[in-house]
């Protein structure tokens, strides 16, 4: 199972569908785009050295265990999460959410699509976070890309908690360390095969094929899309 298709089977989709006004397959359909984006961003800074240990310190801070269960609407954060977005894309976000707006199962051109996404993005990032806290500071099991988590089923020590990943900044590890994981569980969660683009997942009502509603390709979000808006990534 992919990281998508882990984070979509959590997601409070019905709750959410209340609070933005879209129906539950609309909420589901545009969180298929907007978690490879959320994943391929952090990507993006994880490989810049100050980058990881930015995120590394952000994990520390937020709650790994949020998805157990299905996560609920009033758990998560949205101002933490709007931070959390604005760090990972800069000044590259209103033309991340314009480019997935854009998609065709997000309504193409029409607008609604772009609206839904800037919605949703506060609500994603804590859970994107929740998600790669587990696997890089717990070594989560369970679905996961790429089987992510410590070797041998090791728990990872926790990180340094003081900066969170809005604003924060600081030093990954040395080599071998957790900010190594940390690329390797990135790595997993947005390329190759058991990535976002060909999880076999269910996720909260059903998938299409590629392992994400709506006929969304979660691996070209990651490769081409943001290939071309993010380059090196955010630090």
């Amino acid at each position: 199972m992919s990281a998508v298709d882990d984070i979509l089977g959590a997601l409070p989709a019905e709750q959410i569908s209340a609070q933005v006004g879209a129906s539950p397959d609309e909420v589901r359909t545009a969180a298929a785009a907007v978690l490879p984006a959320l994943l391929g961003g952090l990507q993006a800074n994880a490989g810049d050295p100050a980058g990881a240990g930015s995120i590394l310190q952000a994990l520390g801070q937020h709650d790994d265990d949020l998805l157990t269960g299905g996560a609920e609407l009033s758990a998560i954060d949205e101002q933490d999460g709007s931070a959390i977005a604005g760090h990972i894309f800069g000044d590259q976000q209103d033309e991340v959410v314009n480019r997935l707006g854009g998609l065709p199962a997000m309504g193409g051109g029409s607008g609604m699509g772009g609206a839904l996404v800037r919605k949703l993005l506060p609500i994603l990032a804590p859970m994107v976070l929740s998600w790669l806290a587990n696997r890089v500071l717990r070594g989560g099991a369970g679905g996961g890309a790429g089987g992510a988590g410590g070797a041998g089923g090791a728990t990872a020590p926790r990180a340094d908690t003081s900066p969170s990943l809005p604003g924060g900044s600081g030093t990954a590890g040395g080599p071998g360390g957790l900010d190594d994981l940390l690329r390797d569980v990135l790595g997993g969660a947005t390329a190759g095969p058991g990535g976002p683009a060909s999880g076999g997942g269910t996720g909260s009502g059903g998938t299409a094929s590629g392992g994400a509603p709506g006929g969304i390709d979660a691996g070209s979000i990651i490769g081409d899309l943001l290939g071309g808006i993010l380059g090196g990534g955010r630090r």
